[in-house]
């Protein structure tokens, strides 16, 4: 009893093995050239530099009794 147990679970495993890199190959396939590589390669660096320097100057212009914009 205790061969086919371990039997089972040796072909349980393999199989979840095999599910696992199915799902990483699906997830690599579907997430390929998308958001997190245009971070990486700083597609959106200088829209956040412009937020941040339009925000300065939004705060400097309420500080002086200016409107926002």
């Amino acid at each position: 009893m205790a061969e086919s147990a371990k039997k089972v679970a040796q072909q349980t495993e393999g199989r979840l093995d095999k599910v696992a890199e199915n799902v990483r190959q699906g997830f690599d396939r579907v997430t390929r050239g998308r958001f997190s590589d245009e971070i990486k390669n700083g597609r959106f660096s200088d829209q956040v530099d412009h937020g941040i320097d339009q925000g300065r100057v939004e705060a400097r212009r309420r500080k002086q009794g200016g409107s926002e914009r």
